[in-house]
């Protein structure tokens, strides 16, 4: 079974440590390694390109672009095992041999207040971006800001530039009112990458039954994350049949069609037991098969993101 995953975090960890600039070893300490996601028969992985708070404002930008050097230098290489996505009808020619891979800018940070930093970060492959992590910045509120504020005038400058370019926005960690503002920018392609359901773990960073009913209706993509403190309050308790009740809830709601897997691997500063890493993906797969019947696995791992994407993702 072929799987898409639309979010880890091994760029910053690239960046943060050279012990994990080791994509390919087959030692390699990533969740999201190389052999991890060829044994798993991941097809399609959304790379993040993410710029931690403590990284001072000036610098977010220079952060962000070693990052996409490491994406190159170190994963796609030569294109030969995994090359870079940009175009939908590219998905046709994604295999466990040669793994596309789509850039993803999480949090708009790195535009540093400069719509030509969008526009140079579409010219080196970035193809989707949360404008927000959990904080505000230029663009927009994040999640976890008190104040629970929109988008700000240049986040609706840069709202317009991304619909012009033809990119995809992804409104995890943004705010529940930033959520609404964009919801209804009725050209943009939206997706809740990495996004459990709120109703059965009260976390912020999950989302409500109304927005997830608003993706659904948007033809967009709610994402279930492997985040443990996302899936069951006390988090250290989480379970693979935790993440079933959140896939189950979706569907109640309408998202049969809307589901696949935001995974969050190398994000995480904790995991649910049988679930550390893409070689435990059997583990999640027998899980499934015990509840859902093999054409919705099928969807969820694949179908759904594939169709959206194909759809979505301009040259």
């Amino acid at each position: 079974m072929q799987w898409l995953d639309g979010h880890c975090d091994v760029l910053s960890k690239m960046w943060r440590d050279p012990k994990y600039r080791s994509f390919y070893h087959p030692q390699s300490s990533l969740d999201s390694s190389y052999h991890h996601l060829w044994e798993a028969n991941v097809v399609m992985q959304v790379f993040a390109v993410w710029t931690p708070e403590s990284v001072p404002k000036h610098h977010r930008l220079s952060v962000a672009l070693k990052e996409v050097d490491y994406f190159y230098e170190e994963i796609v290489r030569d294109g030969s095992r995994v090359f870079l996505l940009t175009e939908g009808n590219q998905l046709e020619e994604c295999s466990r041999d040669r793994m596309g891979a789509l850039l993803l800018l999480e949090g708009a940070d790195a535009l540093q207040g400069d719509l030509a930093n969008l526009r140079l970060f579409y010219r080196l492959g970035v193809r989707q971006m949360g404008l927000t992590w959990n904080y505000a910045n230029d663009v927009a509120d994040g999640i976890l800001e008190e104040r629970g504020g929109g988008l700000t005038c240049f986040g609706r400058q840069v709202i317009a530039e991304m619909k012009r370019l033809g990119m995809i926005l992804d409104v995890s960690h943004l705010s529940d009112g930033g959520f609404w503002e964009v919801i209804e920018e009725k050209e943009l392609p939206i997706l809740a990458s990495h996004s459990n359901c709120r109703v059965l773990c009260p976390h912020k960073r999950n989302l409500e039954d109304e927005q997830i009913k608003a993706l659904i209706d948007r033809d967009g993509l709610i994402g279930m994350t492997f985040v443990p403190a996302f899936i069951h309050k006390p988090s250290v308790e989480a379970t693979i049949d935790h993440l079933l009740r959140h896939i189950e809830h979706v569907c109640t709601l309408g998202g049969e069609d809307h589901l696949f897997f935001g995974s969050d691997f190398d994000g995480l500063d904790s995991k649910v037991s049988h679930l550390e890493s893409y070689k435990h993906l059997p583990h999640l797969l027998e899980a499934l098969h015990k509840h859902y019947a093999d054409d919705l696995i099928i969807k969820w791992a694949w179908k759904n993101g594939s169709r959206f994407y194909k759809k979505h993702l301009s040259s």
